[in-house]
């Protein structure tokens, strides 16, 4: 086996570049903005393909600048410094250093990876804007653009920034056009009256309006409770730094910090109540996720209903008609399925699965630090991208294209075996569930087994078995069944 080259043992190059950090010399690509702590991070995780989302680098960029802004205010940087920082930390926040950004997900689990990964390249960039060389710490990773932070206040608090930008410009917009979709059809569909079904079986009748009307307000309290949870996720840990202390950390800093950056976001973010409660423990985290779930939960019921209604088109439900987006079969010519309404279960099947990884992650808080944070984020901040693009592609290329079989409704009601519950309160409900079996068994309706028995009088029965009155309380009252 060939004997590995000692990292203190290597040198220099035009490609490279020598740095030192407390465990000695590592070469560095000359052209990198990074530095020798990130490098060993590259070195340490060669683990997967997994990177944080732009949202991650945009939360810190907009930490480090705001913190560079303050610690001048507060007479701890110098005015060129501090503009360098803020500078370079703007460029991190626009996406301009993205590249620079190559820490693998599963790193220490406080992030620290990661948080050095920012600094050393807001450092080596804004010692380039002051004249310096990239790796001469001009502007030093931890003394200028760290100060007054530590990796354990800083992680937390840029995952709830994401966190809390793309709940509210990416997931929330999203959710509330389905919402409108939703709520259009149910009020586009609210004289049609179907069928209903429980069990997967036929059922007393139901207006379609109604089953969209029920859509949109899971939309609606889905909304609800991602706004409850964004307001968790508003308090945040900055100004903890190491273990809530607040050690080597001016008393004013984090209200300083967090006031520039709701002003930039259009969110609110708090220093929060208790610093080890917000170091110690991700609960907020796990709320979101929770709310995530449940979102997922509900869409999936809502897809699922959307195949079933459409299933056909001659020998399924057929209820509705779905808009047809693309050939279903490469051996069914004509063959047209319901792929829209299928991404989103996987979608959705995904963010339970993640909801499982942040819950796990959750829990892994020994003491003072929790150390699973860069995993917990990404499922995050997948759950709330995948959520925010389907949803608006559901919406628009399923929702909005939705056409009701009018004709089909009426003819499955007819057939139904459960019309026999309206009658249930007046012959009770042993008599109707004789006529009900009869029908079943000649293959007529309860209609022509009632009319053939008289078993009320011709105007009684045509009023109690209104497919229409059936969609509204009121009528004789009895046992409605199950």
């Amino acid at each position: 086996m060939k004997k590995r080259t000692p990292m203190a043992a290597i040198q220099s190059s035009s490609t490279t570049r020598l740095e030192r950090d407390s465990m000695g010399e590592l070469a560095v690509p000359a052209t990198a903005y990074y530095g020798v702590q990130t490098a060993r991070a590259i070195e340490n995780f060669p683990i997967s393909s997994l990177r944080f989302p732009r949202a991650m680098i945009r939360a810190l960029g907009r930490i480090k600048r705001a913190a560079a802004t303050v610690n001048q205010s507060l007479g701890l940087l110098d005015k060129a410094t501090a503009s360098a920082i803020a500078q370079a930390a703007t460029d991190v926040v626009e996406g301009r250093l993205d590249a620079e950004f190559p820490v693998d997900i599963f790193q220490t689990g406080s992030g620290t990876s990661t948080n050095m990964n920012t600094n050393e390249v807001i450092s080596n960039r804004a010692t380039e804007l002051l004249g310096g060389a990239r790796g001469s710490k001009l502007v030093h990773p931890n003394d200028h653009v760290n100060l007054g932070q530590s990796s354990n206040d800083i992680i937390p608090t840029a995952i709830h920034i994401a966190a809390g930008e793309l709940i509210q410009q990416q997931l929330i917009p999203a959710l509330t056009g389905l919402h409108k979709s939703l709520a259009r059809k149910a009020k586009e569909f609210d004289r049609i009256v179907k069928i209903g079904r429980t069990h997967l079986q036929d059922a007393t009748p139901v207006r379609l309006g109604q089953e969209f009307g029920g859509y949109a307000r899971q939309m609606a309290l889905g909304i609800q409770r991602l706004k409850q949870a964004q307001a968790a996720l508003s308090e945040v840990a900055l100004g903890g730094t190491a273990v809530g202390t607040g050690l080597n950390c001016h008393p004013k800093f984090s209200g300083k910090v967090l006031a520039l950056i709701s002003k930039e976001t259009g969110c609110t973010f708090l220093e929060a109540t208790n610093h080890f409660e917000a170091q110690s423990a991700q609960d907020s985290l796990v709320d979101a996720s929770g709310a995530l779930k449940t979102l997922a939960v509900s869409l999936m019921k809502i897809a699922n209903d959307i195949r079933w209604l459409g299933s056909g088109p001659r020998c399924g439900l057929g209820e509705i008609n779905l808009p047809e987006t693309q050939p279903g079969s490469s051996i069914m010519p004509g063959k047209v399925n319901p792929v829209i309404a299928e991404s989103v279960t996987m979608v959705c099947a995904q963010v339970i699965g993640n909801d499982v990884t942040i819950t796990v992650g959750g829990q892994a808080a020994n003491f003072e630090l929790i150390v699973m944070l860069p995993v917990m984020a990404y499922n995050l901040f997948q759950s709330i991208e995948l959520l925010s693009t389907v949803s608006a592609n559901f919406a628009t290329k399923c929702i909005d294209g939705i056409t009701a079989n009018e004709a089909r409704c009426k003819s499955l009601i007819e057939q139904s075996l459960a019309m026999c519950t309206a009658l249930a309160p007046e012959i009770g409900y042993d008599a109707a569930a004789k006529l009900a079996k009869e029908a079943y068994k000649s293959g007529k309706t309860v209609r022509q087994i009632a009319q053939e028995q008289n078993v009320l009088s011709e105007k009684r029965l045509a009023a109690l078995l209104d497919p229409w009155r059936m969609t509204e309380p009121g009528g004789p009252v009895g046992s409605a069944g199950g």
